[in-house]
């Protein structure tokens, strides 16, 4: 009897500790699965501002705070635009100082704590850049998608889609070039984000559920004139299109794909996310293995698109080998894949998604290469 007991107690003991393991491995991947827009990405160190004047603004100095190119500087009520680093203007050794662009909202006080973010703009095109827009309800599989359109007269319309942990301000950026380029935009808010749908379970799936709601912008470029589209993504976003490209019933009618910092390697993606938020380095196997089960990734999803070598199509990915989230190789072997149809523009000293950040100029004229012939 005290032998059944015991093995008993054990076998409890070893189902209660399972479960415990299992559960703990469901909270890491729900971490990372659920990114919160306004707060800081998990690449992006919090900063302390020393000092705002003069049109120059004095940071913690970080190898974030140091990065080349213009970004966001946000904290809760508080946004501006921060330029390059400012050289020969005093400051500690222990700090930085950047060209303050602008305030755009709240104050820069001494002691605030901030992050740099690639989402440059706070607003809408007509507030935050002048140009003028409407604001349109796409029919989505959930439910209706908020999006911005801006007007231009070519038949190529171009869609974008934000990615990990931002909004459909992100794509601002490249609304001013794409303008001059007379391009039609299609700026899209897909589910999980502000007045769309709620995704299945409450957390994203990393573009393997969300790509069906690109489907349902190109439907609606289409319905309104559009001749064909090229899809352009930031991040999951990027993981989005590419799965629209090759898989959507209306992939025909995409003449193009432009990947920013693309999820292709999503376990990396998810192993870097849930280990930003704490997760331990022992429970890292049973996150992905939670989020496969959770949102169906390993079925015969991105993974399979991009180890078939994608959808035929022109595809421009901008990507950098100082993107912690998402693996640089990976771009790199899914351009050697297809080099007929892919090219690779490599920016250095980016982190994921700020690409355009780091280096715009160079950014905008690999563009406007690729889409010349698209036009």
């Amino acid at each position: 009897m005290r032998l059944r007991t015991t093995a008993a107690a054990a076998a409890t003991t070893a189902l209660t500790a399972g479960a415990a393991v299992v559960a703990a491995g469901r909270r890491a991947s729900g971490v990372a699965l659920r990114p919160h827009p306004g707060r800081p990405a998990p690449d992006c160190p919090r900063l302390t501002v020393h000092a705002a004047r003069d049109g120059h603004v004095t940071l913690t100095r970080t190898l974030a705070s140091q990065r080349p190119g213009t970004y966001g500087l946000v904290a809760p009520g508080r946004h501006a635009v921060v330029g390059p680093v400012a050289e020969g203007v005093p400051r500690p050794a222990d700090c930085v100082v950047r060209r303050l662009e602008r305030v755009t909202h709240g104050a820069l006080r001494p002691g605030t704590s901030v992050w740099l973010t690639p989402q440059v703009h706070l607003g809408n095109p007509r507030d935050a850049l002048g140009l003028d827009h409407a604001d349109v309800d796409i029919p989505g599989e959930l439910g209706p998608l908020p999006a911005w359109f801006l007007p231009g007269d070519r038949a190529t319309w171009v869609i974008t889609v934000h990615g990990l942990g931002a909004t459909r301000e992100h794509p601002m950026v490249l609304m001013p070039f794409l303008r001059r380029h007379r391009f039609p935009v299609l700026d899209l808010a897909y589910r999980g984000d502000l007045g769309a749908p709620h995704p299945a379970g409450g957390v994203g799936h990393l573009g393997s559920g969300e790509w069906r709601d690109v489907e349902s912008a190109i439907r609606y470029a289409l319905r309104y004139g559009a001749r064909d589209v090229v899809l352009h993504g930031w991040s999951t976003g990027a993981a989005m299109v590419l799965r629209a490209a090759a898989e959507s019933r209306l992939r025909d009618r995409v003449s193009g794909v432009v990947l920013d910092s693309p999820v292709l390697d999503w376990r990396a993606t998810l192993r870097a996310l849930a280990t930003a938020h704490g997760t331990p380095a022992a429970l890292l196997p049973l996150a992905v293995r939670a989020a496969e089960g959770r949102t169906g990734l390993g079925a015969g999803g991105l993974d399979a698109v991009a180890a078939a070598g994608g959808p035929d199509l022109p595809t421009l990915i901008v990507h950098g080998p100082d993107d912690t989230l998402a693996p640089w190789d990976a771009s790199r072997a899914y351009a050697a894949r297809r080099p007929r149809t892919v090219a690779l523009h490599t920016v250095r000293q980016a982190q994921h998604a700020a690409m355009w950040n780091a280096d715009p100029e160079g950014y905008e004229e690999a563009l406007r290469r690729f889409l010349t012939p698209l036009m």
